[in-house]
């Protein structure tokens, strides 16, 4: 499988080129075409009950689409939101994903929830993340452009709950108030996680719910007309 993303990082495109029995699967909504040698199954990796808990507890599509080139053929992905994708490559590996930033992976990639415990009680997360565990690719998504941290051990790095793509399973994580209760309701800044290494962190640029937060006030209500 050949695979380059095109307009980074603001209107990412993945472009993937698959040989023949080559597949991937992808999350239901993120293709955008497709040559006629690819053939599209939709069903629910790890069946019924890996499907519910993927929607109901990850936040995440109920279906997996599962693409097959029958010849050599070629498919383009997008997220939702004006933003970027990257490439995390797993060797036997384990990552932590927030819900809606799986796009795509390779079909030897084990898709599943993790319970956050009472630490993600309060974040942007919930009580879930997605856990991705395997060797192969995996095509993350972001709302903005995507920038990846190494932290060393011991490291400490804090983040905003809303700003979190993944990070490597053993990367610790507290969510925590930015400061007294008068910073948590009145910076604009919530709630953050502090991240220790060792290992890989990625955040994205955009916060949907800053954003959100900005553009509901905005809109026109009933009263208004």
């Amino acid at each position: 499988m050949y695979y380059e993303i095109l307009y980074q990082p603001s209107y990412a495109l993945l472009k993937l080129d698959l040989e023949t029995s080559e597949q991937i699967n992808a999350e239901a909504g993120a293709l955008v075409s497709m040559s006629s040698g690819i053939s599209i199954e939709t069903g629910m990796k790890g069946g019924l009950f890996g499907g519910l808990k993927r929607s109901l507890l990850g936040g995440e599509s109920f279906f997996i689409n599962k693409f097959t080139a029958e010849s050599p053929g070629e498919i383009t992905m997008a997220p939702p939101l004006p933003g970027d994708i990257h490439t995390m490559d797993l060797e036997n590996e384990v990552l932590l994903v927030q819900s809606g930033s799986f796009m795509a992976g390779s079909i030897d990639i084990d898709i599943d929830t993790k319970w956050g415990g009472s630490k993600t009680f309060f974040s942007r997360e919930g009580l879930f993340l997605l856990k991705i565990e395997g060797t192969g690719s995996m095509f993350a998504s972001s709302f903005g452009a995507i920038h990846p941290i190494t932290l060393a051990e011991g490291e400490t790095y804090t983040v905003d709950t809303g700003h979190i793509v993944a990070f490597d399973e053993g990367v610790d994580y507290q969510v925590n108030k930015i400061g007294g209760i008068k910073s948590t309701l009145f910076s604009g800044e919530g709630l953050v996680v502090e991240l220790t290494g060792p290992g890989r962190v990625w955040i994205q640029s955009r916060s949907e719910d800053a954003f959100l937060a900005w553009l509901i006030p905005r809109l026109p209500s009933n009263s208004s007309k």
